[in-house]
């Protein structure tokens, strides 16, 4: 059976650039101070009955939000199925919870933190929101956890189960986890006059939700089509990396010479970028190639926010004036690469076309 076209139909998130409900990317870039980079949260009244707001956790609230911004811009009331992947779940509701066992000594403790912790909490809260009984589903698969998920969508849609597919990708950053994780020496311990250029360990901090309504019905809203999706596990040399790139471009009739643009996972961390130093060098020689962690963050799902800007600037047919000051053409873009890395273990491949 021949594939079918995924077309993305809307997208929208928040983040900390001015995401939310954006049609085409931001013309300026929201600078943050320190190494942390935190969301940029829309007024939730607007779109969430403010009596459920109250109820509702931060990530909650950034993931329903995003959601069913998407779906407005989508013109679809109901999707056929919810898809979320997050690597770290509710972490603020997980947080609180313990500190109740510690504080109440595992006694007299409500159940409410317990519930709103859970992993698939968010994808939830949406269907609770749009009363959808539908196929429901949350991965939580580390840096492979929004590439599961819409690897799960496109399945379906291929197999004509759904004609459309709400599929985010969601990670949210507190004080505790960014401790933790501080430990282990992934930030670095201010933020760089340029981040590519620091040449020095650690990355900055950052965090995001972000929906895609999916659909395998050709439309003229569709902002672009999704071709293929490839994730790979701790590949022992960039050789192998080539590999798979020219694999998923030869699998869609393409080749490097194809593609227009190519976005990548670089995070400022000079082991973790040392690995895309070597592509540029070979397999990306010659090709247009910009950055996007600089704008968002590290967090295991960042590799949504890349396709929500590959999506905006397939939609538009150009490169954000945003990104201008980096390396950039004057080509129309009809075709866009992403390929991220997540702590050099999660390898993940997406390829987009214009419609």
């Amino acid at each position: 059976m021949e594939k079918m076209k995924i077309y993305i139909n809307a997208t929208t998130g928040i983040s900390p650039q001015e995401s939310f409900g954006a049609t085409v990317y931001p013309e300026s870039i929201t600078q943050h101070p320190g190494n942390w980079f935190n969301s940029i949260e829309p007024d939730y009244d607007t779109i969430i009955d403010v009596k459920l707001i109250r109820r509702m956790s931060r990530i909650i609230k950034m993931g329903a939000a995003a959601a069913l911004k998407c779906l407005q811009q989508a013109e679809i009331k109901m999707p056929d199925g919810i898809i979320v992947g997050t690597a770290y779940g509710c972490l603020q509701d997980t947080e609180i919870f313990l500190q109740r066992m510690i504080d109440y000594n595992e006694e007299l403790l409500t159940p409410t933190a317990f519930i709103q912790s859970t992993h698939n909490t968010v994808g939830a809260q949406i269907a609770l929101l749009l009363q959808c009984h539908h196929y429901n589903n949350t991965f939580v698969h580390k840096g492979f956890s929004f590439e599961s998920a819409l690897l799960d969508a496109i399945i379906l849609l291929n197999e004509n189960e759904m004609n459309n597919v709400l599929v985010g990708g969601v990670d949210e950053l507190t004080n505790s986890s960014f401790d933790i994780l501080s430990r282990f020496s992934l930030y670095k311990k201010s933020l760089p006059g340029n981040l590519y250029t620091s040449k020095t360990k650690g990355t900055i901090a950052g965090e995001g939700a972000f929906f895609f309504l999916l659909s395998n019905l050709a439309a003229k809203k569709n902002m672009a089509v999704l071709n293929a999706v490839d994730f790979f596990y701790k590949p022992q040399n960039s050789d192998i990396i080539a590999d798979k790139i020219n694999a998923l471009l030869s699998s869609q009739g393409l080749s490097m010479n194809d593609i227009d643009v190519i976005i990548t996972g670089r995070n400022g961390d000079i082991n973790n970028d040392a690995l895309y130093d070597t592509l540029e060098q070979t397999v990306f020689t010659g090709r247009t190639v910009i950055n996007f962690k600089h704008l968002c963050g590290e967090y295991p799902t960042a590799g949504a926010y890349a396709v929500w800007m590959a999506a905006l600037m397939l939609k538009e047919g150009k490169i954000p004036q945003a990104l201008s000051s980096q390396k950039t053409g004057n080509e129309k873009i009809r075709t866009a690469l992403v390929y991220n890395h997540y702590l050099n273990e999660h390898h993940s491949l997406f390829l987009l076309t214009a419609c």
